[in-house]
């Protein structure tokens, strides 16, 4: 197929649809989620200027926080304006390009989420397991260029996924039944052969997140094994700490993968579920953040109403 057929088998623009069969409801649903975004962007914004304004907070799990709250803003941003555009005023109509674009933000923006969380079980491993060596191990260098890697990885990984699907075909398909471009929800519109782009996601979804899975299984069995011999104070002093960084983990893997399996083998599940649980999947994290990392870190939360006082002085 010639660049100039291949062009012109693209729709001029997509129709996001919302979330299928609450159409009339989505004007209301529309509603909390706004509440979450707002709570988000002002949640990890806050976190990036408190830890920018204390130098003494420039330590690799603040920085891996301020990344992760980056990350988060980002992410939100990519998909919930469009989104509460179309529950609210019904525009749901979005450019070919533009689609890829969003898609391409929030595919790489997820897969930075990933890493981050991955790379804070390490930073949480080092900093129980060896805390002597912490400060050398985990240097400044070493976090940005960890971050750096992580935002390769997830650049690398989705670029050839956008590529593959600007050579696809679409004929006269251009419905996503979806709140956002999600890359099978427009995979599966295309009048050509889909195999290889679908393999392609498959095989990156699968590589991301059984690699960085697996490493933070890996950091908090091995914190586990470190904290049991501790004392009675530290023990719970750590679980307090880890149960809450296990639950933000669990709230971006588990709607994530029910997301991805729905895609591929999911047909008996409602849609209306299945999207709800992909919105809440990318709305979810950005929001619980900045309450669990930050107001539940001290020495943020002592920072924060530092701020606060000399600003109401």
């Amino acid at each position: 197929m010639s660049l100039n057929s291949s062009a012109s088998s693209h729709p001029p623009y997509f129709l996001l649809t919302g979330i299928p069969g609450l159409e009339k409801e989505q004007f209301w649903i529309a509603f909390p989620f706004f509440i979450m975004y707002a709570i988000a962007v002002l949640g990890n914004i806050t976190l990036l200027l408190v830890i920018k304004a204390d130098p003494s907070l420039h330590q690799p799990m603040y920085l891996f926080l301020a990344m992760l709250a980056f990350t988060d803003l980002v992410l939100s941003t990519s998909m919930l304006p469009k989104m509460l555009a179309i529950f609210w005023m019904g525009s749901g109509k979005i450019g070919f390009l533009s689609c890829l674009v969003q898609l391409f933000f929030i595919h790489t923006f997820s897969m930075v989420e990933s890493g981050m969380l991955m790379a804070m079980a390490l930073d949480r491993y080092v900093a129980i397991c060896r805390p002597l060596s912490h400060s050398s191990i985990l240097s400044v260098t070493v976090v940005v260029a960890l971050g750096t890697v992580v935002l390769l990885r997830g650049v690398l990984l989705v670029s050839p996924a956008c590529f593959l699907l600007k050579r696809m075909p679409f004929c006269q398909h251009h419905i996503i039944s979806h709140s956002y471009c999600e890359h099978m929800a427009v995979v599966k519109l295309s009048c050509g052969d889909t195999r290889v782009s679908a393999t392609y996601g498959l095989f990156v979804a699968l590589l991301v997140v059984g690699s960085d899975t697996f490493l933070i299984s890996v950091s908090y069995t091995m914190i586990l094994r470190e904290v049991m011999k501790s004392s009675r104070e530290a023990r719970r002093k750590a679980f307090s700490t880890c149960t809450s960084h296990v639950c933000v983990i669990l709230a971006f893997y588990v709607p994530g993968l029910f997301t991805f399996l729905t895609h591929r083998f999911g047909q008996s599940i409602p849609p209306h579920i299945h999207i709800m649980v992909a919105n809440l999947y990318l709305l979810v994290p950005p929001t619980l953040n900045p309450v669990i990392y930050g107001m539940r870190t001290k020495r943020i939360r002592d920072r924060m109403l530092v701020l606060f006082q000399q600003k109401g002085n």
